[in-house]
């Protein structure tokens, strides 16, 4: 007879001896690596091949023409408050994750993007030590405090900068593109004469209905417009949101509902006295497109869902728009997706989807 357990003319208590007999020496044979076994991450769970570090290096790619361009009219000084801001991010997380004994994440370049988002924010004639105040709030206080990447309930970047707004008079003062370009290295600038330039969305124009004097295709393409490092060219930021949207990065929905909501209340409600000219000088001004594309879309920060999305992308514009026009601060995106932050977990919680079987809560139970 065959003693092939698998041959099915076997006798079946031959097989269940065969089995038992060799019982102890398959457990000795069989062992499974710890690093073999299934770890279940919290929800939601999406089988991608991307990861958090291949992530962040297509928002980093998609942010350098923009970068690139602050430096062509800026100067050298906009690269280097950059690297300052990336430097001090990254080494805030990595001393903090060491001293609290936690596992290092510096690497996946979170950190990095961070740190870039938070030069975007800043003015050229910022004091280099002032980007690395706001890496440290924005690292250790916004994001490890609550408990690293992926839990904390603000976008860094936006705290940071709204924490620096509200702290440095600097902020709201602007070197004018055209002047002759600051020192890449000097520490405060305190024996440099600054140019001062108003931007388009402050109290001089739009908000009393005053067009700015740059043209729109200078606005659109970055020309002689001062403001923050990474705000100036439209252009180069929907390249990268075009880029990050290519990828699927991101979605469309947070940056259309948001730039269209601004779109409809400035058209509708204008200002001045020209609907269509006062919505564009609306949208080319300030950091509209900075903050829809790169810093509303957060994973952290922002919902989930589609719906989600959009309310969250509508809350946005509307609280823009509010703060442009009645607010004591002439720009308002980002205390808009900071006060949208906070709404993110009922957002998600309002739009998530009936679970498969289940029923919708406005559908009457059948008698």
């Amino acid at each position: 007879m065959n003693e092939n357990p698998n041959n099915p003319n076997t006798d079946q208590s031959e097989q269940t001896n065969n089995l038992a007999g060799n019982t102890g020496t398959e457990r000795e044979r069989i062992t499974i690596s710890p690093d073999r076994l299934l770890t279940v991450s919290s929800s939601p769970h999406i089988k991608s091949g991307e990861t958090t570090s291949t992530i962040m290096a297509a928002v980093i790619i998609a942010m350098t023409p923009a970068l690139i361009w602050a430096i062509y009219i800026f100067g050298f000084r906009a690269l280097t408050l950059t690297v300052v801001s990336v430097l001090s991010c990254v080494i805030s997380e990595f001393v903090y994750q060491k001293i609290a004994g936690k596992r290092v994440t510096s690497g996946d370049l979170s950190a990095v993007v961070t740190g870039m988002l938070i030069a975007f924010n800043l003015p050229v004639n910022t004091p280099l030590w002032a980007p690395v105040i706001g890496s440290v709030f924005a690292i250790i206080i916004v994001k490890q405090l609550f408990g690293g990447i992926g839990k904390n309930i603000v976008n860094p970047a936006i705290a940071a900068r709204i924490f620096m707004f509200l702290s440095f008079s600097f902020m709201s003062v602007f070197h004018d593109a055209a002047a002759e370009k600051l020192p890449a290295l000097d520490i405060s600038l305190n024996h440099v004469d600054i140019v001062a330039s108003a931007t388009p969305l402050s109290f001089e124009y739009l908000k009393q209905g005053r067009l700015p004097d740059i043209g729109f295709l200078d606005m659109f393409l970055g020309w002689q417009k001062s403001g923050s490092l990474g705000e100036i060219s439209v252009l180069l930021l929907l390249a990268g949101g075009i880029y990050l949207l290519w990828r699927k990065i991101i979605s469309w929905h947070i940056p259309l509902s948001f730039i269209g909501v601004v779109a409809l209340l400035t058209y509708f409600f204008p200002l001045g006295s020209d609907s269509l000219t006062f919505m564009t000088a609306e949208l080319f001004s300030g950091g509209l497109f900075l903050g829809a594309i790169f810093m509303a879309t957060d994973y952290t920060t922002s919902p989930i869902t589609k719906n989600g999305k959009l309310i969250f992308g509508a809350g946005c514009g509307l609280i823009t728009v509010f703060i442009r026009y009645y607010g004591a601060y002439p720009e308002g995106v980002s205390f808009a997706i900071m006060i949208m932050n906070l709404f993110v977990w009922y957002l998600d919680k309002l739009t998530k989807p009936v679970k498969f079987g289940g029923a919708a809560k406005n559908v009457r139970k059948q008698k």
